[in-house]
């Protein structure tokens, strides 16, 4: 989640897991910040930028705010072709199995108001009588929300990715602890809308922007995140063409918030009702 400016308002980019196109430059990049070129030809391999990358417990955080684990870089870029789309809903190829289902959430190392953020998201999610159910735990949840201070340039945290092959949640999400990441006082509805778009990745769902993240940052390199290895698979029922600016899946956010609107309750229906 990185701060950018769109005109004079400030926009957020709500997830750690954006995808960005598949390259089809395969020149060989040179060492930059110390990180072996072996690692750079794997990132621009799998379509990210390798400008400013940074390596980090684990992995490697691309594009600023996409954290790629050790595995992560060493998969292939498999899936179907990338087709053109606009800001209708897509999931990943990897959804969540042995339905139905309960998830546990934990959340820890953070403020109340981000226990009461993670409610909120739950509450949200459980509203739509899903085959997934939510529920908070104390502790060791399927799905564990963590504090970290990740800096002060705007990073709202990340999401450790998708469902994995057997069709688990992705855990952890890491939200950043440094007090002025989300201000002194936050809205409780607003961080329940980061922490929804954050387990919304966790059970398979893309950006509704995945394809142009300029229509929610206003900019961003490259606007197209691609298909990266994961599937970018349309959900029927949702729109084609027109924009969706109040979907709870855009790329980025204004801090405002974005509840579940019509379009996100029809895609969520489809994967799991």
């Amino acid at each position: 989640m990185k701060l950018n400016l769109k005109t004079l308002a400030a926009c957020v980019a709500l997830s750690a897991t954006l995808f960005s196109c598949q390259k089809s430059d395969k020149t060989p990049v040179t060492p930059v910040n110390g990180i072996p070129t072996e690692v750079l030809n794997k990132i621009a391999a799998q379509g990210y930028s390798t400008d400013n990358v940074m390596a980090v417990n684990g992995g490697y955080v691309v594009e600023n705010d996409i954290f790629l684990s050790y595995d992560a870089l060493d998969k292939p870029n498999l899936g179907p072709d990338l087709r053109v789309a606009d800001e209708e809903q897509y999931h990943t190829t990897n959804l969540i199995k042995r339905l139905p289902r309960t998830i546990s959430v934990s959340i820890s190392g953070l403020p109340r108001v981000f226990v009461a953020g993670t409610d909120t998201a739950i509450a949200r999610y459980n509203a739509v009588n899903l085959r997934i159910h939510f529920k908070r735990v104390a502790s060791g949840g399927q799905i564990q929300i963590v504090g970290e201070d990740l800096g002060g340039g705007g990073v709202l945290g990340r999401s450790s990715g998708f469902p994995d092959d057997n069709g688990n949640p992705a855990s952890t999400i890491t939200l950043n602890s440094r007090k002025s990441a989300f201000g002194s006082n936050p809205n409780v509805q607003w961080v329940g809308t980061v922490i929804a778009h954050e387990i919304g990745h966790t059970i398979g769902f893309r950006h509704t922007d995945y394809a142009n993240r300029n229509y929610s940052c206003g900019f961003s390199f490259p606007s197209n995140e691609g298909q990266a290895g994961v599937g970018a698979i349309w959900i029927p029922g949702t729109r084609k063409s027109a924009k969706d600016p109040g979907s709870w899946m855009l790329a980025c956010t204004d801090g405002s918030n974005r509840p579940f609107n019509p379009n996100d309750v029809t895609a969520l229906n489809y994967l799991y009702h």
